[in-house]
């Protein structure tokens, strides 16, 4: 058609040319102004609604795709805000909500059991696409992180609901200088019955009518809450002989802890170790050397921050323990504690509560395993 046409095309190419050479140069600024807000426009909508990657572990994603997202930037930033998230942990969420195709992540974050679901696929996607396995010890590390992170914080303000102390919810009886892991079989009004607390050979307690007891319990938010009452007496319910108690009603709180915790029955190796400084002057460190004698227990309840072991070792409050953990039957899982306190446990047993002082990357991912059971087959 050029061929055919050629002034014609040399005349439309005239006048273009004339247009930006001769109009006011004010008119051409305008020109680009609104070409660049419309660009700009394009970009923003498009960083609104797929964001800007998601990465998991400080590196992009290298396997199958995860779903698109289905909200906003800003949601994202609201609750990276609300929870002191760093960009990487913002980043990290966003491939939580996406890899289970959440549509209302701000609902999500209000219900503790529903973001543990979506954690939960998270930890079977990086299972499953890490090509490594120190690959997907990384990941893991970051994902527990970020939970336990959302787990410790207080997050935007809730309802005000006064916590209850249903039944079969586990709780701590508290008598005495003694604490005992029970079970609440039956509560209603101001009257609770617990199973018998038991001493370390398994027999019920002996318990005095009118002693003064203090129930603790964890709402399924990790928060903590204690009632105090007495003891009213014994009696047999459809499910065994329980323990009576009279609680005032007044709902008190606990200090938060920074981690869950779940009550296990898991068996442990104990060591103590012992300190010996080396060298001196600037150079002068500590040296911690494990003691060859080994004595066993059971851990009771565990956190990632520490657990509560009982034992019939005489192991002083103070001393660091090395404690190997039995995930698999082999105790090859060690962790490195302090021995904060102890409670009698019956007539020879003691309960250690332990803090632990040095968590290795592995241990760190098998306790926050076992703690949120996210290697259960769950819906």
């Amino acid at each position: 058609m050029f061929g055919i046409f050629p002034w014609n095309y040399s005349f439309l190419l005239q006048q273009n040319l004339g247009y930006f050479k001769d109009d006011n140069p004010e008119e051409v600024r305008i020109v680009l102004i609104v070409i660049g807000v419309i660009v700009g426009l394009a970009i923003l909508a498009r960083f609104i609604k797929h964001g800007t990657g998601v990465s998991l572990g400080g590196s992009k994603m290298r396997s199958a795709p995860v779903a698109q997202r289905n909200f906003t930037a800003f949601t994202m930033f609201r609750i990276s805000s609300a929870y002191s998230l760093t960009r990487e942990q913002s980043k990290l969420l966003e491939f939580v909500f996406r890899n289970d195709a959440v549509s209302d992540p701000e609902r999500v974050m209000r219900n503790p059991g529903v973001l543990d679901r979506h954690f939960r696929k998270a930890y079977k996607y990086i299972e499953r696409n890490s090509v490594t396995d120190e690959e997907a010890q990384q990941r893991l590390a970051a994902l527990y992180s970020l939970r336990n992170l959302i787990e410790a914080s207080s997050g935007p303000s809730g309802g005000n609901a006064t916590p209850q102390l249903t039944e079969n919810s586990p709780a701590i009886l508290i008598l005495g200088d003694d604490s005992h892991h029970v079970k609440v079989l039956i509560s209603k009004g101001l009257n609770v019955i617990t199973d018998m607390p038991r001493n370390a050979l398994g027999t019920p307690l002996r318990v005095t009518r009118g002693a003064k007891v203090t129930l603790s319990f964890f709402t399924k938010g990790n928060k903590g809450y204690s009632l105090d009452g007495k003891i009213t007496g014994t009696g047999n319910t459809i499910r065994g002989p329980g323990l009576k108690i009279a609680h005032s009603g007044k709902v008190k709180p606990l200090v938060k802890r920074l981690s869950r915790r779940k009550q296990v029955t898991m068996k442990c190796e104990l060591f103590i170790v012992h300190v010996e400084p080396t060298g001196s002057g600037r150079k002068k460190t500590n040296k911690l050397i494990v003691d060859s004698r080994k004595f066993t227990g059971a851990v009771q309840d565990i956190s990632i921050g520490g657990c509560a072991v009982k034992t019939n070792s005489p192991i002083q409050a103070g001393s660091r323990i090395k404690i190997n953990l039995d995930f698999y039957n082999n105790y090859a899982t060690s962790v490195l504690g302090q021995v904060l306190r102890i409670n009698k446990s019956g007539y020879t047993g003691i309960v250690l509560h332990v803090k632990f002082l040095k968590v290795p990357r592995r241990a760190f991912n098998s306790i926050n395993t076992l703690v949120y059971g996210f290697d259960q087959d769950k819906p």
